[in-house]
């Protein structure tokens, strides 16, 4: 079985027919769950960088990361991640909702060697000429190649995604707070057929049109992971051989050309609507924090920081629930839906 990571949009299929379906029982909405992975965004980083004209979505983010690219670490992941078609899932661990760009690290770094060596093998079978050479040799000493992949894996982000992951993370955190509560309030069917063109809900199965693989996947007790993507916003791609979780990977909704604006331009544009004192705490309300680290982080008083929270609150932007004696502020599905549509 071939974990499938080449999946392509419709247009342009091998053959029509080709589907991965994830077969689920009609309303089980708890077994879907929403994950994110860095892992998944920088290995489409590097394909874009790889082949800039074909993601004219990142040319804005193009333009800001190109003369600061590592170019020996990126030609090392250019030829273990390729330009198209299978990607090694070494290179990604299982999507969660709080997984963070340190965890995704620090499971490279710990990648099972039998899984390496199988995704090796894939590679080398779908390549050809000094790729496929240079991709034998790593294969010879798979400890020594985790640890290159490993080192260029984080110099390659730190130089061209940790500078754009507040602003990449916010479109994602939107996307699965809106979903989340679509798929609550409306069962699987409407949530799936939303993801993107080439997915619907069919004979009781999540099921997604592939370019050149076709298989039954049983999620009904291992469940279906659902992760948003920023860098590969042309379609969908799945994993579903264990032991990884199946996994479907889908455009995050409202990735324009603009996504890569600074943090400062969009508290600009959200302080046009709400207030510079405002936005700048629903900016930050993508984590928990008590109102005096709100009223910290915005320089005010605790009783104004408190007036504005009950004003974001009463707008539905922000959700406050007690814990012990303190009260934690949080943002909202519409409240990430504003702030990732001002992306």
């Amino acid at each position: 079985m071939d974990r499938n990571r080449g999946a392509q949009p419709v247009e342009g299929m091998d053959h029509p027919d080709h589907r991965v379906d994830f077969r689920l029982s009609p309303g089980d909405i708890q077994a879907v769950r929403f994950g994110i992975s860095p892992g998944h965004e920088l290995t489409h980083a590097v394909r874009t960088l790889l082949r800039p004209a074909q993601h004219p979505l990142q040319w804005v983010w193009l333009r800001q990361v190109r003369d600061r690219v590592p170019r020996e670490p990126l030609a090392l992941l250019a030829q273990v991640v390729g330009a198209d078609g299978y990607m090694p899932d070494f290179l990604t661990a299982d999507a969660r909702w709080d997984m963070t760009p340190a965890d995704e690290f620090a499971a490279l770094a710990a990648a099972p060697i039998p899984g390496i060596l199988i995704d090796l093998d894939k590679r080398i079978a779908r390549s050809t000429g000094a790729q496929r050479a240079a991709l034998s040799r790593m294969r010879k000493d798979p400890e020594r190649t985790r640890a290159l992949v490993a080192q260029a894996c984080e110099q390659v982000w730190d130089a061209v995604l940790a500078p754009v992951w507040p602003q990449l993370e916010r479109m994602l955190r939107a996307d699965i707070a809106v979903r989340a509560r679509t798929v609550t309030a409306d069962e699987l069917a409407r949530m799936a057929g939303g993801l993107h063109r080439t997915v619907q809900w069919s004979d009781g199965a999540v099921r997604v049109q592939l370019r050149r693989h076709s298989e039954d996947v049983d999620c009904r007790e291992s469940g279906l992971v659902l992760v948003p993507s920023v860098m590969s916003s042309w379609g969908c791609m799945v994993i579903t051989e264990p032991p990884a979780q199946p996994t479907l990977f889908y455009p995050a909704r409202g990735v324009t050309a603009g996504w890569a604006r600074d943090s400062a331009e969009l508290e600009m544009s959200l302080g046009a609507l709400l207030g510079p004192v405002r936005s700048g705490i629903l900016l930050r309300a993508h984590t928990a924090r008590t109102t005096s680290q709100v009223a910290a982080d915005a320089g005010i008083a605790v009783s104004t920081a408190s007036h504005h929270l009950t004003v974001l609150r009463g707008a539905g932007l922000v959700t406050s629930s007690r814990e012990g004696n303190r009260m934690l502020h949080l943002r909202t599905p519409l409240g990430e839906a504003l702030v990732g549509a001002g992306l």
